[in-house]
């Protein structure tokens, strides 16, 4: 005959007060010996709680946010007689990391699985709440299998356990998992305002006219456009940026001669037409540069061209035309182009059709100032280059300091395909080029 039972936090050590940070049953739920009922979390540990018993929930006695200690009753259970081993009916104890969102990409993981549904992040922070969010199936997603420090790792990542397919023993999720699962969001193609799962929250209405003077001037076509873009791109893509500096001496005094050699042909040589047949190389050096994410965000397309963009700062705003197959150009050739397509964008002369196709892009602020900055990637593309304004610096050379002229490059790539050792390579086989400008006879 079954009979109303009393399950109790059981043996929890010296801890007492101990918060109840997840509840993943209710009322009126048919459970299993063994199941998990609650989470409870110290300082420096978290632990599920698991029946002794099997049957029907008829009552609970606790609530997130609880405090208990051993002997508190957590609910009443009509039993349906089945029992645990008693060696079995303890807490699973697990250390609580402090997993930080850049760890998503920054760690290895497999490839998200096919049968998941469509994942769905909340950015709102729900996630990170004390109660997990219940974005499927309600009360469902408490279920998961999930050890207490798993849980915790996905809501601090805004992720519903429920939504992730475990890889682990009996399907347990496991962080791959969960790191996975996020990986999968964030390839699938969103809205530019924050659709399919980015919830963002929206942004306060102020009368600024009350705080004293203002005016209204309206954004101009080309910023509400590329503004639009630079959000998805930035919200989308897990941005990664390295920095360096290369020893530009020699370039420049080379590209000071041929200023002077191609001045009568009105032909400007800049350090942006080196900058341009550099970057080749290095993808030419690191082909996983010069690609692309396909659509479902599982391929990755390798592409034999060389086409760059370039940031043109204009009246009404920023534009990136490309020029295209940079490996069959010279110097002298790239930088008469670029003069001519920039020229253009200022003058809104530039075609659709010659803002498409970028493999790269490379953005200059050389010539206004900064030390350092983080240019955005301008999707599909996976890097971009940040080129701040050379400064001549001490550097130690042959056991004495000698003055250089260093050129500050910020180096912003998507960290779900390429790793921070890739990029470290990428960055220094870059600076190796602009320092000896004879590699790029290579």
């Amino acid at each position: 005959m079954a009979e109303i039972k009393q399950v109790q936090v059981p043996d929890i050590g010296d801890y007492k007060d101990v918060s109840i940070i997840e509840v993943m049953v209710k009322a009126g739920d048919t459970i299993k010996a063994e199941d998990n009922l609650v989470t409870l979390e110290t300082d420096k540990a978290a632990m599920d709680v698991p029946s002794p018993y099997a049957g029907v929930i008829k009552e609970m006695k606790v609530k997130v946010g609880d405090k208990v200690s051993q002997g508190s009753v957590i609910l009443l259970l009509e039993s349906s007689g089945e029992a645990s081993a008693p060696q079995k009916n303890q807490p699973t104890v697990q250390t609580v990391p402090a997993p930080a969102a850049a760890q998503v990409a920054a760690s290895p993981a497999p490839a998200a699985q096919s049968s998941n549904p469509s994942p769905t992040l909340s950015l709102s922070g729900e996630g990170t709440a004390a109660s997990p969010p219940l974005t499927r199936g309600g009360w469902e997603g408490l279920k998961a299998h999930a050890s207490p420090a798993i849980r915790r790792f996905a809501r601090e990542l805004g992720v519903d356990v429920a939504q992730v397919k475990g890889s682990g023993e009996k399907g347990r999720v496991t962080k791959d998992d969960v790191q996975s699962f996020v990986k999968a969001a964030l390839g699938q193609p969103r809205g530019a305002a924050g659709g399919n799962g980015l919830q963002v929250l929206a942004m306060p209405v102020v009368d600024f006219a009350k705080f004293g003077a203002i005016e209204t001037r309206p954004l101009s076509r080309i910023k509400k456009l590329s503004g639009a873009n630079l959000h998805r791109n930035w919200v989308t893509i897990p941005h990664i940026t390295q920095f360096d500096e290369a020893d530009i001496t020699e370039m420049e005094a080379f590209r000071k001669e041929l200023n002077v050699e191609y001045a009568k042909q009105n032909i400007k040589i800049t350090p942006l037409a080196f900058m341009l047949k550099a970057v080749v190389v290095a993808l030419q050096q690191f082909p996983e540069f010069n690609a692309s994410l396909d659509a479902s965000g599982e391929n990755l397309v390798l592409k034999q061209y060389f086409h760059i963009g370039v940031a043109v700062d204009t009246p009404d705003g920023l534009m990136v035309p490309v020029l295209r197959d940079v490996d069959k150009k010279g110097i002298v050739q790239l930088a008469k182009e670029l003069g001519e397509i920039s020229a253009r964008a200022r003058e809104k002369k530039i075609t659709a059709a010659e803002m498409q196709g970028g493999c790269f892009s490379i953005s200059s602020l050389g010539g206004i100032g900064g030390t350092a900055f983080t240019p955005i990637i301008n999707a599909p593309e996976l890097a971009i280059l940040g080129v701040s304004r050379a400064i001549v610096k001490p550097m130690h050379q042959d056991d004495t300091f000698v003055a250089r002229l260093m050129l500050p490059l910020s180096l912003s790539y998507d960290h779900r395909v390429i790793d921070g050792a890739a990029a470290a390579r990428f960055i220094v086989f870059l600076t190796q080029v602009l320092a000896d400008t004879r590699r790029l006879a290579l």
